[in-house]
Order: structure tokens, then C-alpha cells, then sequence
């Protein structure tokens, strides 16, 4: 086939180019056309009437009659092939367009980008910090890892007490290996009434957030870390009356303006009297229902005045001082409020849980 289309493109003065020169070039031209506009320059250059390929179709009768078969089955299957060719560019190129098109449409919306959040636990103290910011209190903060002076001696929980069993403890090893240091996990935010009482003179007002830790199993209402509230109000003159209206407040500011606040006796170690602070129940108003479990009320802290045990550990005389302080757990009211019901959620890190917030 190559000799007949040698002597056609030699016998062809029309056709200087033979078959295959024609599709090398052909070919080669269609590679790097990069628009509409040049395929149809292209179409017209190699498949249009006075194309090469045309011409030698043209010449086939001038041929040796041996020679017309080779060449013009050739030919034909070149112009098969070339149409091929093109209408495959050609839908490369409008494909390319098209998505060039779409990704530039200023007139689809623009795609939304993902924000973070605060975590509902960080919301929470923050909202719980502003409604006692709003009464007067300072926010202060402490240490996770604390010694068992703060932690329990100085909040009237010696060693013997058998408070201490309430508390599952993480303690911390000695530096010599020796068993357990007087280190360990705060099992509580109490240990901060100490520290600031031992560095301010009253009056003080101040809630302290933390972190907090207790070697215990987890299930959906416990688990082994967790955020608490503490507050503590010291000044002359503080009474009883004092920590209900300042809490009675609260409950207002964070449950609703029609809130309604029990408080029962309770025992705390480093409070006298102590008690326990409930409201009723925002979901049913005190009627009944599941979430405060048919009784209309829900617990939410633990107060009392004080202990004079631990006004003396400071320094502070008893007769000349008095005080109140309360504490809550941060998730547990963020649970009550946005009605969660598995305390091992805040930890998870699950975005389809935090989203929400």
C-alpha cells in the first residue's frame, strides 16, 4: 500500500502528499487544537473539498489500475478514521468548556465553608460565669493537678474523715517511686475557696471553673472527668438568706424568669448547714414527666454556708466572718437544658453531636 500511495502522491500533481504523510499531519494538528474555531479550520484543512486527503480520492482514476484498490481503500480509511477523530475532540473540548463553565458560574450560590464552634461545655460556662458576673462575682481559675492539703485538710477533710470515701481519687506516684504522693487529680474545684481565701482578704465573690477527676466507671450519667462551678461568697454580715436570693437569681437567669428553687439539707464536709438546691421542673412545671422523674423537681447543685473549720484553716476568724459556697456540675446543666442524655457525649468528639450547639 505504501508503494502505490508513493506512486500515487508522485503520478498526482493535485496531491503531493501521500496517505500516510496525510494522517501523520492530520494527527498531529488535531493534538494541539485547543478550541472549537480551530477544529472547524482543521476539518476544512484535511477532510474540506480541496484538502490532500480529497485530492488523491480525485486521482484514484488517474492511477494504474493495480495501484486503485491500495489507495483508495486507504484513503477512505483514513477520511473513517480522521471524522472519528474529530468528533471525539470535539466532545473533549465542549466536556472541558463545560465543567470550566460550571466551576466560574457567578450565578450558582457559593459554596458554604465549615465553621467551628464553641464546645457546649465552653458555652455553658460561659453563660454560667456571666450570670454570676452580672451579680458581682469575679471569675478565677486554678490547678488540675493539686496537692491534699487543698484538695481535702484545709476544706475540713482530714484523713481519717470518712467524707473522703466520696471521693475516688487519682493520686500521683512520689518522684522516688515510693508509693503515692500527697499529689493528685483535683476531685473538685473546692480546693480554690482555699487558695483564694488564703491570699485576699473579704470581701470576695468569685466562681472558679476546672476540670475535675474522680476514678470511677463511666456510664450516660458519670463520668471520670469532668467540668464543675464552684463559687464562694465571704464578707461580715453574710447570711443563709444571701446564698438563696443570690442563687434564686441564677436560677432565673439561666432556666427562666418563672423558675421555682427548693432547697433540702445536705451534708458537705466543708459547709454548715449544708444543702442541696433544686428547681422546678422546666418541662413540665413541676406537674411530673420523665426528666425530673415524676417528682417536679430537678437537683442541680450543692450549697451552704461556709464551715467555720475552714474559715480558720486561711486565717479568717469565724465570729468576724461568714460566707456561702456552692458548687454544680458544668455538664449536667447543659444536659437538663438541652435535654442530653449521655454525659459520655461531651467527650466523644463527635461533630454530629457537637453541631447542634
Amino acid at each position: 500500500m505504501s508503494s502505490g500511495t508513493e506512486s500515487s502522491g508522485a503520478d498526482t500533481a493535485n496531491s503531493p502528499l501521500s496517505v500516510e504523510e496525510i494522517k501523520v499531519a492530520a494527527l498531529a494538528a488535531l493534538t494541539v487544537a485547543g478550541s472549537e474555531a480551530v477544529l472547524d479550520e482543521w476539518r476544512v484543512s484535511y477532510l474540506g473539498r480541496k484538502s490532500d486527503l480529497t485530492n488523491v480520492l480525485r486521482s484514484i482514476s488517474s492511477l494504474p489500475a493495480d495501484d486503485r484498490k491500495a489507495v483508495g481503500a486507504s484513503a477512505n480509511l483514513l477520511r473513517a478514521s480522521l471524522e472519528e477523530a474529530l468528533a471525539e475532540k470535539t466532545q473533549e473540548l465542549r466536556g472541558a468548556a463545560g465543567s470550566v463553565a460550571d466551576a466560574l458560574d457567578v450565578t450558582l450560590p457559593g459554596r458554604r465553608r465549615r465553621r467551628g464552634g464553641l464546645h457546649p461545655t465552653t458555652q455553658t460556662i460561659r453563660e454560667l460565669t456571666d450570670a454570676f458576673g452580672a451579680m458581682g462575682f469575679q471569675v478565677a481559675e486554678g490547678p488540675e493537678v493539686e496537692w491534699e492539703r487543698y484538695n481535702f485538710d484545709a476544706l475540713n477533710i482530714p484523713a481519717e474523715h470518712p467524707a473522703r470515701d466520696s471521693w475516688d481519687t487519682f493520686w500521683l506516684e512520689s518522684p522516688d517511686g515510693e508509693g503515692r504522693s500527697d499529689m493528685l487529680l483535683r476531685t473538685h474545684t473546692s480546693p480554690m475557696q482555699a487558695r483564694i481565701m488564703e491570699k485576699a482578704d473579704p470581701p470576695i465573690r468569685v466562681v472558679i471553673p476546672g476540670r475535675c477527676f474522680r476514678y470511677e466507671a463511666t456510664d450516660a450519667t458519670h463520668e471520670w472527668h469532668f467540668f464543675q462551678l464552684e463559687g464562694l461568697a465571704v464578707d461580715k454580715g453574710i447570711t443563709f438568706a444571701d446564698m438563696k436570693g443570690t442563687l434564686f437569681e441564677f436560677a432565673r437567669r439561666i432556666f427562666g424568669p418563672d423558675r421555682k428553687v427548693r432547697f433540702r439539707v445536705d451534708f458537705f464536709p466543708f459547709v454548715e448547714p449544708g444543702a442541696e438546691m433544686a428547681i422546678d421542673c422546666f418541662k413540665c412545671n413541676g406537674q411530673g414527666c420523665s426528666l425530673c422523674k415524676g417528682t417536679g423537681w430537678i437537683e442541680i447543685m450543692g450549697a451552704g454556708m461556709v464551715h467555720p473549720s475552714v474559715l480558720r484553716n486561711v486565717g479568717y476568724d469565724p465570729e468576724v466572718y461568714t460566707g456561702f459556697a456552692f458548687g454544680m456540675g458544668v455538664e449536667r446543666i447543659a444536659m437538663l437544658r438541652h435535654g442530653i442524655d449521655d454525659v459520655r457525649q461531651f467527650a466523644a468528639g463527635d461533630l454530629r453531636f457537637l453541631s447542634q450547639f
